[in-house]
């Protein structure tokens, strides 16, 4: 009697993919040197990423590791001119087996970033993310402030009319006082000159105000005084990447 053979029921089954968040520098410094070499080690074994900038995520993953083949990157951009529904396919790669990497113009992916929409999605698909160590600005800010970094609140941006924002930062300047929370922006570098003027205008003279710039960099400057102490000052923050905190004790 010939033998039989049975049928294999057992379905292999795709092992999912990773999402890994991929920390970069705050400026033009060599990435290593901010940066543990664990993220080098990820970067060599991953091809396709999720990107803001493409010629940015070219040349940061050509100075990680500079033996990796160009011509090899698969990459996705996601910025403002992105259509919504086209970001879930970009994870199709990782529902097929293989990982990607999700990379920041600077600093850590998600964090003010456009980023945190692709990570909600992974965790819908049950993709494992996985967040490797970098630089934060704000929380370099943070931790260097003196300021309370157990209750704390970044804004993002404060409004550009000039009415408004004075009505945003009273605003800010009260939930810090009745709050104890230490309040946490941004500005667009150009500006940086004139909010730094609106804030130490707007606020109580004894409210503190720190001021932190170029982060990481040579040109690093962090200070916390307050607001009439920085009317008296005549520090040159122009076009210099910078977050603002302020706290009213």
């Amino acid at each position: 009697m010939p033998s039989i053979r049975l049928k294999n029921t057992n379905t292999s089954k795709i092992m999912t993919g990773k999402l890994y968040l991929i920390p970069t520098g705050l400026g033009d410094n060599a990435p290593l040197e901010v940066l543990p070499i664990s993220i080098k080690k990820v970067i060599e074994n991953i091809d396709t990423y999720i990107v803001e900038n493409e010629k940015a995520a070219r040349k940061f993953i050509k100075t990680v590791s500079s033996g990796k083949s160009q011509a090899s990157l698969n990459l996705y951009s996601l910025n403002k001119f992105t259509d919504p529904l086209e970001i879930p396919s970009f994870l199709e790669e990782c529902l097929a087996g293989n990982s990607i990497g999700l990379l920041s113009d600077a600093g850590c992916p998600g964090v003010a970033d456009p980023g945190a929409e692709v990570v909600k999605i992974a965790h819908q698909q049950n993709i494992q993310v996985i967040p490797l160590v970098g630089p934060s600005s704000i929380l370099l800010a943070m931790m260097s402030s003196g300021m309370n970094g157990q209750n704390f609140a970044f804004n993002g941006y404060l409004p550009i009319d000039k009415a408004e924002r004075k009505s945003k930062i009273k605003q800010l300047e009260r939930r810090s006082f009745e709050e104890h929370q230490s309040q946490l922006f941004i500005e667009t570098p150009y500006r940086n000159n004139s909010i730094l003027e609106d804030l130490s205008a707007a606020l109580s003279p004894d409210t503190r105000i720190c001021v932190a710039c170029d982060l990481t960099l040579p040109t690093e400057y962090i200070k916390t005084q307050t607001a009439i102490e920085w009317k008296h000052s005549k520090i040159d923050f122009h076009k210099r990447p910078a977050i603002f905190i302020i706290q009213k004790d």
